[in-house]
């Protein structure tokens, strides 16, 4: 029997105290920061769905709404959104958290990951159980984002 796992068995959140070292010449959040944190999320997110190491193939869609400053609490929250066969769609937000709690998203990105056996081949992960309205457009979206992504593949991009 194929194995089945929800959205949440996997959900990933990781919070970051921005510090002087995160900070770029203007200020704010250096974005390479950004993205290394991003991907430990996605990482993370990805291995406790398949339950194997993985490695990341594509990051996507990575949009930058508005900046983050030093001493700002930084929330990141790490979904699956897609799976196929030993790939896995992962949507990591980034919110800057106010005093009273109150998050604003400053980033969302899309990336894909592979499962790896221990011969380090990729392996089949398990299926994703999609219960909501909210996860079904996720899921439909991340087709959207498969077939753009094989056709910049193509297009060697």
């Amino acid at each position: 029997m194929e194995k089945i796992k929800r959205v949440e068995d996997s959900l990933t959140e990781q919070i970051q105290l921005l510090m002087p070292q995160h900070i770029n010449g203007t200020g704010r959040l250096f974005g390479g920061k950004l993205l290394e944190w991003i991907d430990i999320v996605g990482g993370v997110t990805a291995r406790r769905h398949s339950e194997c190491d993985v490695i990341t193939a594509a990051i996507d869609n990575l949009q930058f709404k508005e900046g983050a400053y030093q001493n700002d609490t930084l929330v990141l929250i790490g979904r699956v959104t897609y799976v196929g066969n030993s790939s896995m769609e992962v949507r990591v937000d980034t919110y800057v958290e106010e005093l009273s709690g109150i998050r604003r998203p400053i980033n969302r990105a899309y990336m894909v990951f592979v499962a790896l056996d221990k011969e380090g081949k990729p392996t089949r992960v398990p299926r994703l159980s999609v219960e909501t309205e909210n996860q079904r457009g996720e899921w439909e979206g991340a087709l959207k984002r498969n077939e753009l992504r094989k056709i910049r593949r193509t297009e060697g991009y």
